[in-house]
């Protein structure tokens, strides 16, 4: 017996004319570098990725060609997203914050063909362009004269058709390239299809997941060059909500006041973006309405407990945590409390809520450890095992990192978790940031939380240093908020109450800032450097 179901490819371009046939009023919003405000619609960059598409077209842009970006998050990078896959190209976005090295090593591993940049990005492309050779460089200018070899990119759409032919696609042709962020080793690349996207934009679109719809106003203050923004313009396309690109301007007022000025609903950012926010929130409680907006979607590492208490207890905003990987498109768990959990005290539901959740629709969790997959029981701890149709099987041209793939189908995250009963999933630490005293395990993610939660604590990021005797034992690396004060005694109070003796940090350093990886994480390999001659006392 067969089905008698239509064989309907699942391609970007469902999601693109969706857009423009139905939500063609629905307004998109930029803040340019100088700060001022472009306002265009879904209509209208509906008309503008074709052209785009045709320009690409007529550059010598071939099918399965690699199309980087080098951007910050406005309209004119949202038309590539669209633009590049139309027409058969594969959109690779490029993170400006990774060093010249690196960037030059990714294009030339993707071998990019073609290359659009912000004009004020143009000093990112000097420190590397001799070590890269795109076809073309086409430049999103803001007023500036485009320097002379490169092309505007207006002027490169202006004579074009605003109608496009698209090529007639199967699902699983590659539609985007992500490269993770090099924390360990060379950056990895990561091939999306058309499928996956699609199927992702799905998953993050359902009320338990990012629950998005038309009635929604997206401010994705993670940057389009991390994991696409996070999926947010495919998923925003696809149900036709209006989106609020901040552009290069990350800074707490500046993500406040168009918060505002926009009425927007849900943004999602990296959490030291609401470290910042809630700064200033706290600082100025009645300057901002900000009464819009119903969720701040935080990832890209654990958001402090304290933190989402802090929002909601004295500002009523809410925060949606959620995990993934680059390897993951990147949704993978989302912390909302179930039914029924709204009875639970309120230290047990805030508890649950800094959890990474429970698995979104689509995507697939177990931990495993040297004996086998452990039990949901909420304590034993495994490395988290994840599989899906929007989940990587293999890196693009990296056939060294192939232990990440089981055998039997799934990628091995490297988080090291526990899973309860309910599944709600809780990262423990990363697999080589987890700390080994005396052969007990130490969870530095814990300490970390902990310490945010500090009255004088801004940040905290807590590392493993040599130890004569018990191997190596954690040191805590601590920024104090403005005006504030504490003391290694003081902190080491208020930690005792919640970790047991062998558990709390040997040392204390103060720091004036953390180091941070491209993405906006601690960087703990570079602490671990700054810390390799610390005396710890036997």
């Amino acid at each position: 017996m067969e089905s008698q179901m239509m064989d309907f490819p699942l391609t970007l371009s469902h999601l693109f004319d969706r857009a423009g046939r139905y939500f063609a009023k629905t307004e998109l919003v930029s803040r340019r570098p100088d700060k001022s405000i472009h306002r265009t619609t879904w209509g209208d960059f509906h008309v503008r990725a074709q052209k785009l598409a045709n320009a690409l077209q007529r550059l010598g842009v071939k099918r399965g060609d690699r199309v980087a970006t080098l951007g910050w998050n406005h309209s004119r990078h949202l038309e590539t997203y669209f633009g590049i896959p139309l027409m058969g190209g594969v959109l690779h976005t490029l993170n400006p914050r990774l060093s010249g090295q690196d960037l030059a090593y990714i294009m030339n591993h993707a071998e990019d063909a073609v290359l659009l940049v912000d004009d004020v990005l143009l000093p990112v492309w000097e420190r590397f362009k001799h070590e890269v050779h795109p076809k073309h460089v086409v430049v999103w200018s803001n007023g500036a004269a485009v320097p002379a070899g490169m092309l505007d990119y207006e002027q490169l759409i202006e004579g074009e058709l605003g109608s496009f032919t698209p090529v007639t696609l199967d699902e699983k042709e590659p539609a985007g390239i992500c490269y993770t962020s090099g924390t360990t080793g060379r950056p990895k690349g990561v091939v999306y299809s058309h499928r996956s996207m699609v199927l992702h934009a799905m998953s993050a679109a359902l009320p338990d997941s990012l629950g998005l719809s038309q009635t929604s106003v997206v401010l994705p203050v993670v940057p389009m060059f991390h994991v696409n923004a996070w999926g947010l313009p495919f998923t925003c396309a696809m149900v036709g909500a209006k989106v609020v690109f901040p552009g290069p301007h990350l800074d707490a007022l500046s993500v406040l006041q168009l918060m505002e000025e926009e009425k927007v609903t849900c943004a999602a950012g990296v959490p030291t973006v609401w470290i910042a926010i809630l700064d200033a929130l706290d600082k100025e409680p009645k300057r901002w309405n900000v009464s819009s907006v119903k969720q701040m979607v935080v990832g890209g590492s654990a958001a402090p407990q304290a933190m989402i208490e802090g929002f909601q207890k004295r500002h009523g905003l809410a925060v949606l945590h959620a995990w993934g990987m680059t390897e993951m498109s990147p949704i993978g768990t989302v912390s909302r409390l179930k039914a029924g959990m709204q009875g639970l005290p309120d230290s047990e539901q805030f508890r649950r809520r800094a959890m990474q959740g429970v698995a979104v629709p689509l995507v697939e969790v177990r931990a495993v450890s040297e004996a086998g997959e452990v039990p949901w029981d909420g304590k034993s701890m495994g490395e988290l095992h994840v599989r899906g149709p929007f989940i990587a099987k293999s890196y693009f041209g990296n056939a060294a990192e192939a232990d990440k793939f089981t055998m039997d189908g799934w990628f091995r995250t490297g988080d090291v978790v526990t899973i309860d009963s309910e599944g709600f999933v809780r990262i423990t630490d990363r697999s080589k940031d987890l700390i080994k005293s005396g052969g007990e395990w130490i969870s530095s993610v814990d300490l970390e939380n902990a310490l945010m939660g500090h009255p004088a604590v801004k940040e905290a990021a807590v590392v493993a240093v040599a130890h004569p005797k018990w191997d190596e034992r954690p040191v805590a690396c601590v920024v104090l908020r403005d005006g504030a004060k504490a003391t290694d005694e003081e902190l080491r109070e208020y930690l005792s109450p919640l970790f047991a003796k062998f558990q709390m940090p040997d040392a204390f350093v103060f720091m004036q800032t953390i180091p941070r990886t491209a993405a906006g994480k601690f960087l703990k390999t570079a602490l671990r450097e700054q810390l390799k001659d610390f005396k710890l006392q036997t």
